[in-house]
């Protein structure tokens, strides 16, 4: 009989195999997902738990690493999860078995699970009690298989480790592995950090804590040396180094005798169960198996920094700190413009246009983010000329389109060093409709998660709950549209935005008073200040372009009956129009949000004037 595993896992150092997908590719089976091969070709997943097992393995994990609801999907595989899961079990035991029968050796079956590749809300679309289903709907299918223990592996979000450590304890009470993916960050690991993450995923129960992919065999040192706690059962699964991408393919680098010389110092740190990840092959578990064979765990004397509050961010930053047309909300009637940005280098009639409107007295000028998907210049850069050489304060629009969450979080950054401190989230038109139809649409995170990450950043933390070393201060604001075809869910998404710390709401265009009306009583309850849209008409063309062609502007007919007769004279009712329209909705908004056809900002001038 096997000996139960936390037996085992009392009585010293386990190995643990190395990568299965590597070894797929290597064996040139690379389809996607490599969880498909334990029905289509399990012959070749044997065959590789089978090497690592002859190279010394004591536990191999499943081939179900991706074997779950919603990175099968991706593939419409999803109605394959249990399956996939069933099949990896099935024939991870089988090798298990015929190694007991044959030559006496007993060998572990981990259950691998790895994250879903899906962000929760509100950074993402999927609910915590959906993502939760779809990890048991996972583990069931390895539990019946028969699995020895459960090892949840390569987890960055400790909300999502969490959710799948829940779902384990509520189907089963096998033993369970946690492990973090740390990044290769030398900040990170000198402050308090990995410490918190083991104490707090040790809390929740686990039997071993640990730490595995996206760094190598040295950086995994530094890791588990931060992250040791004694009392603590840790282990350790570095990637092969850092891969190059050759063909669309990884390519790794670090040879066997270099991740097992680390091996064994990761052991002697304290680490029971050592193995590898991305990149290493059952070549690199055989060194490992050598280099470990005679090795105490724990045995190295580890210099462990005394604990002490961490000081993650600075004081609030005092109210002069904040923007000046933040300060401003509430204090005055607030008036900005949306500049038109030209294609290609020349910005000269930008800074044209926001000298001119500061000298009439605007509080600032909105640039706008690759507008309609059409090619401009990054709004950082417009800004930052804009702010230094004119002294005209203004809200840099960023976009979900093409920023995923490092680019995004990137310019977050960016924006604070720059002194950019008026932030608008926007969602972004869709790549297809604009200069570059075949390009990507990012769109790692909507709006919603976008102003989350802004507001993470106003805590001095980023959406991982890394620290940033400050608060930004930041004015959070959003876009809204009072006129929207469903004002169910545009009522809903922006009481979410809210919700995430958005602060101030500016408008898609609005035309007639009781529409506004209606709007600002429907959103009394949340308590912000709206920066209402105003668009100047300047003829019945215009009207009816913008009514039929562009998402999100709804013109009245009795508007646009209003140009069709006005004829020639169309530039002059989009003002007479606009200033009626302004003159009755000002005591409803903090401001307004001017967006003027073609550079045309005298015609912001004659509407303020007129009011």
């Amino acid at each position: 009989m096997k000996k139960p595993f936390r037996e085992r896992l009392k009585e010293g150092l386990l190995i643990c195999d190395g990568a299965m997908g590597t070894l797929l590719d290597l064996y040139e089976y690379p389809e996607l997902p490599h969880d498909i091969q334990n029905i289509k070709n399990p012959d070749i997943v044997e065959r590789i738990h089978r090497e690592y097992v002859d190279a010394g393995a004591e536990i191999i994990e499943t081939n179900t690493f991706g074997a779950n609801k919603y990175r099968l999907s991706d593939f419409y595989l999803d109605d394959k999860v249990h399956e996939i899961n069933l099949k990896g079990v099935e024939i991870a035991q089988r090798v298990a078995g015929y190694y007991e029968e044959h030559e006496n050796r007993t060998i572990y079956v981990a259950g691998a699970v790895g994250p879903t590749g899906k962000l929760l809300e509100p950074i993402g679309k999927v609910t915590a009690q959906q993502m939760l289903d779809a990890y048991k709907q996972q583990i069931e299918g390895l539990v019946e298989g028969g699995i020895d223990l459960i090892m949840l592996e390569t987890f960055v979000s400790l909300n999502e480790l969490d959710i799948a450590i829940n779902a384990a304890k509520e189907i089963t009470d096998l033993p369970l592995i946690a492990q973090k993916a740390f990044s290769e960050d030398g900040a990170i690991l000198a402050g308090n950090f990995p410490i918190d993450v083991v104490e707090h995923i040790y809390k929740r129960g686990v039997d071993v804590v640990g730490a595995n992919c996206t760094v190598g065999p040295q950086r995994m040192f530094g890791i588990i040396k931060s992250m040791y706690q004694e009392g603590v059962i840790m282990s350790a699964q570095p990637a092969a180094g850092i891969p190059t991408l050759r063909d669309g393919r990884s390519v790794y680098h670090t040879t066997p005798e270099y991740l097992a010389m680390y091996a064994k110092q990761l052991v002697e740190a304290g680490v029971r169960i050592i193995g590898a990840c991305c990149g290493s092959t059952p070549a690199h578990i055989r060194e490992i198996k050598k280099a470990v064979s005679n090795v105490t765990p724990g045995a190295m004397e580890l210099d462990v920094k005394e604990r002490k509050p961490e000081d993650v961010t600075v004081e609030e930053a005092p109210g002069s700190d904040r923007s000046l047309f933040a300060q401003n909300i509430g204090k005055k009637f607030l008036t900005t413009v949306e500049l038109d940005i030209p294609r290609g280098l020349d910005m000269s009639s930008v800074l044209e246009g926001a000298m001119y409107l500061k000298k009439q007295g605007i509080d600032a000028v909105n640039i706008t983010d690759g507008a309609r998907a059409r090619l401009r210049m990054t709004p950082l850069a417009i800004c930052h000329k804009v702010q230094s050489e004119t002294g005209m304060e203004t809200i840099t629009h960023l976009a979900c389109r093409d920023r995923n969450m490092i680019g995004m979080q990137a310019d977050l950054l960016g924006c604070h060093s720059l002194g950019l401190k008026n932030i608008l989230v926007i969602t972004g038109d869709p790549a297809n409709i604009g200069d570059y139809p075949h390009a990507t649409s990012v769109f790692d995170v909507e709006s919603v998660g976008f102003i989350r990450a802004v507001k993470r950043f106003n805590e001095g933390r980023d959406l991982m709950g890394n620290s940033i070393g400050m608060k930004t201060n930041f004015l959070i604001a959003c876009a809204a549209n009072p006129v929207a075809d469903d004002m169910g869910y545009e009522l809903e998404k922006l009481e979410r935005k809210v919700e995430e710390g958005a602060q101030i709401i500016f408008t898609q265009p609005v035309l007639e008073v009781h529409s506004m009306e209606e709007f600002v009583r429907k959103i009394d309850h949340l308590k912000i200040p709206v920066m209402v849209g105003i668009m100047p008409l300047r003829s019945y063309r215009h009207a009816e372009f913008l009514h039929n062609e562009i998402p999100g502007i709804n013109i009245p007919d009795s508007v646009r009956e209003k140009f069709r007769v006005a004829g020639k004279n169309g530039a002059v009712l989009g003002v007479e129009l606009a200033a009626d329209f302004l003159r009755e909705s000002k005591h409803m908004v903090a401001g307004a949000y001017m967006l003027p056809p073609f550079k045309k900002y005298h015609m912001v001038v004659e509407i303020m004037d007129s009011i």
